[in-house]
């Protein structure tokens, strides 16, 4: 078992400490220049769309989609993990707090990328049986005509929902397990169960479900996170100018702050800070078009500048507040009682728990579940839409009962196997989709240069 460990953790170090950085921020440059920096110039009309008509009680989404809103939230559900509470503190821990600069840099960058990823899904997406359907499968065999496309698709289909599907959703739901057992003293098998009935209640309800839920508890889970968190950074308000100073200056210079003390160079701060910002923000990975291709919008343009809010409200919004909760409460560097550095969920909990005292643990723990809730949902869904594809209707059911039986295993266990093929799953199903991108990205200029022309003209 060891030296299959070993094995797992080379072939995916290499993807993601190599390959898998460049060929994404390669794509997403590529992007930004063909688009002409769509990510800065048509930011406020991607706000517009996707805050201009927004309501928690919209249209029920069903066979024939769900509203651009909806579609947003299933995508930034998954997007919102418990990766912007714990991956960040990792990421700081591994590559000093200039690594959250380099994260923000591959968010500006995963937002053209994301922008073609939801335009192509649009463009590509079919009706089955009179339902729509869409996502990476389509446009992968739309790019590779005959039995290439076709074995990129199944490929695909089935790497996301091992990755997601099962060994995602078991890791999130560990975090749940540890963060309540932690907080409250719960048994691990008893949140687990508890867990998974929550999230088979949604399964079972079909996309409709899934789009309801998730339109609803991301907004709520958002907005209680930040309000918390930007307290705590207004009691610590001294610390905010140090912290930025850190952020900026440990980019280029780490041994100059705290990641000087955690050994921390420049070559770490980018390869973490980059490698986490894309896995939390999912640019690239082919995860969310599953839920851009169900938008009802007017133009496959208009999604793919609402797909590109998602990342933003992500990584640019709601991943500096634990970053700035971190810094600011100069936790950074703390050791445990075996001198190693705290890291992961432990160094977000006490960051929190210096100014809100015993409240910090249950708050972090209410969090994780929250955001682990969503985040179980949003990837079911895309695992759903690929069992579809490979097995139509008839497989959805007995997915759903295995994704819930796998959550429950999840939490009861430890996942170290589990993290490590979640990660090298993950990175192999990123080829197929950037494959595609840059074969079909004279489809998405083309589609922009249109969009555009007509914006312009009602202008």
């Amino acid at each position: 078992m060891d030296s299959f460990m070993t094995g797992i953790n080379v072939v995916r170090d290499i993807l993601w400490d190599y390959l898998l950085i460049f060929a994404l921020i390669g794509t997403g440059l590529f992007y930004s220049f063909k688009t002409r920096f769509i990510q800065f110039r048509r930011f406020g009309k991607s706000f517009k769309l996707t805050f201009g008509n927004v309501s928690l009680f919209g249209d029920k989404a069903g066979a024939e989609g769900m509203t651009s809103f909806q579609s947003l939230m299933t995508s930034i559900a998954a997007q919102i993990g418990t990766g912007n509470l714990a991956g960040v503190a990792t990421a700081m821990v591994l590559g000093g707090p200039g690594s959250i600069l380099w994260m923000w840099l591959s968010a500006i960058l995963g937002m053209a990328i994301i922008y073609a990823e939801a335009t192509l899904s649009q463009i590509y997406r079919q009706v089955v049986k009179n339902e729509i359907v869409g996502g990476p499968v389509y446009y992968i065999k739309a790019a590779f005509s005959g039995r290439l496309g076709h074995l990129l698709a199944v490929a695909f289909s089935v790497l996301i929902i091992l990755a997601l599907g099962f060994m995602g959703n078991m890791v999130q739901a560990n975090s749940v397990g540890q963060a309540v057992e932690a907080a409250f003293g719960i048994d691990a098998v008893i949140t687990g169960v508890v867990f998974g009935l929550m999230c088979l209640i949604v399964f079972v309800g079909g996309t409709q479900r899934v789009a309801a839920v998730t339109e609803k508890v991301v907004p709520t889970m958002a907005v209680f996170f930040a309000v918390i968190s930007i307290g705590v950074v207004i009691v610590n308000y001294r610390m905010i100018p140090e912290a930025f100073r850190e952020i900026f200056l440990g980019a280029f210079k780490p041994e100059a702050v705290a990641g000087g003390v955690l050994g921390a160079t420049v070559r770490e701060a980018m390869r973490y800070g980059i490698a986490r910002g894309l896995f939390t923000h999912e640019a690239g990975m082919g995860s969310t078009p599953h839920a851009h291709a169900l938008a009802k919008v007017n133009n496959p343009c208009e999604q793919g500048l609402v797909a590109m809010m998602g990342v933003f409200i992500d990584t640019i919004v709601l991943l500096p507040m634990t970053v700035l909760v971190i810094l600011t409460t100069g936790v950074l560097g703390t050791v445990n009682e075996t001198g190693e550095f705290l890291d992961g969920i432990e160094l977000t909990q006490m960051a929190y728990s210096q100014t809100l005292g015993e409240w910090g643990y249950p708050f972090i723990a209410v969090c994780v579940a929250l955001f682990a809730y969503a985040t179980t949902i949003g990837w079911y869904f895309f695992g759903e839409q690929n069992v579809k594809y490979l097995f139509g209707k008839k497989g959805v059911r007995v997915y759903s009962v295995l994704v819930a039986i796998f959550i429950v295993v999840g939490c009861a266990l430890k996942v170290e196997l589990v993290w490590s093929l979640a990660d090298l799953f993950n990175g192999l199903m990123v080829i197929p989709n950037l494959l595609a991108l840059w074969a079909l990205y004279k489809v998405v200029i083309t589609h922009t240069k249109d969009f555009e022309r007509e914006l312009d003209d009602r202008d």
